[in-house]
């Protein structure tokens, strides 16, 4: 029924930056929780950023200060921005919501690289 669509993702060089977006659409009610998973291969999927409908965000350890997390929810939409891109960022993106159950995106690669 809810319905993820990401956009963004790419190759960037080391120190460049990059923004994701996700539209939800289709949800039952008010989203409280949005965020972005990530997965580099061989590695388990883990959290990048969390925000909720009323603005709180957790970040990862490994991307604070670099990356933020946003939302506009009458758009229903999370955004993140990601700056100062690092090699050991390098995965696929999954956009994360919550509303009563988990739903995840389809993914975008994000690769750094020189």
């Amino acid at each position: 029924q809810v319905q993820l669509v990401e956009s963004g993702g790419g190759l960037v060089q080391p120190g460049g930056s990059l923004s994701l977006s996700c539209a939800a659409s289709g949800s039952p009610a008010s989203i409280n929780t949005m965020g972005w998973y990530r997965q580099a291969p061989g590695k388990q999927r883990e959290l990048v950023a969390i925000i909720t409908r009323s603005y709180s965000t957790t970040y990862a350890e490994a991307v604070k200060g670099r990356f933020t997390i946003s939302r506009e929810n009458a758009k229903n939409t999370v955004y993140l921005r990601m700056n100062s891109l690092i090699p050991e960022d390098t995965a696929v993106y999954y956009c994360y919501v919550y509303v009563y159950r988990t739903y995840w995106g389809q993914g975008t690669q994000v690769t750094v690289s020189s």
